[in-house]
């Protein structure tokens, strides 16, 4: 009996610290997401600018992932784009807690949330040990659609490249406003 109230006493008190802990891994996944998200789509709106959209493919192709695995090497984390409906299987596949996070993020969009707050952090025990888990929603604009709309959406030029880059793909069909994905920051701790 006593072990019992002492361990409900100590989880009682530590629960003010592990939310504080947490608000800051929170302020620190978004200070490496932030910068990536906005660099991002700096390059995808600088490369639709210059070449059309079909031409920002090569963005999401091969600079997003170098980025990504620059900033993974470079902070010591797992930074990564992940979706429902993947374009890359490879490369965009979410494991358990990030489907579940995508799951969250609906639910709070279709809530009305407002897309800028759509973030989810737990501090996750795997088997290989403890875990910062961090994503960060990202909601279609309506640029997007060039690329990831329906098939109406979708010049002929982009639908072939499309079928080119990414003989898999399933990351079409989207409206301005729905949840794309998210980038996901995986941080041992």
């Amino acid at each position: 009996m006593k072990k019992s109230l002492l361990l409900t006493a100590l989880l009682v008190l530590s629960a003010p610290a592990m939310a504080d802990k947490l608000e800051k891994y929170r302020e620190e996944s978004r200070t490496v997401v932030g910068p990536f998200m906005q660099q991002l789509m700096a390059e995808n709106k600088k490369s639709v600018t210059e070449g059309g959209p079909d031409s920002a493919i090569q963005v999401c192709k091969d600079i997003a992932p170098a980025m990504a695995g620059e900033i993974s090497r470079k902070q010591g984390i797992k930074l990564t784009r992940v979706s429902d409906k993947v374009r890359n299987p490879m490369l965009g596949t979410p494991d358990a807690w990030e489907q579940q996070a995508l799951k969250k993020m609906e639910k709070q969009l279709a809530k009305g949330a407002k897309p800028e707050t759509l973030e989810v952090v737990e501090v996750v025990k795997e088997p290989n040990g403890k875990y910062l888990r961090y994503m960060k929603g990202i909601v279609l604009q309506p640029g997007c659609v060039a690329c990831h709309g329906s098939k109406d959406d979708i010049s002929p030029a982009v639908q072939a490249r499309l079928a080119a880059d990414y003989p898999h793909d399933q990351a079409t069909g989207y409206k301005p406003g729905q949840l794309r994905g998210a980038v996901s920051v995986k941080r041992p701790l």
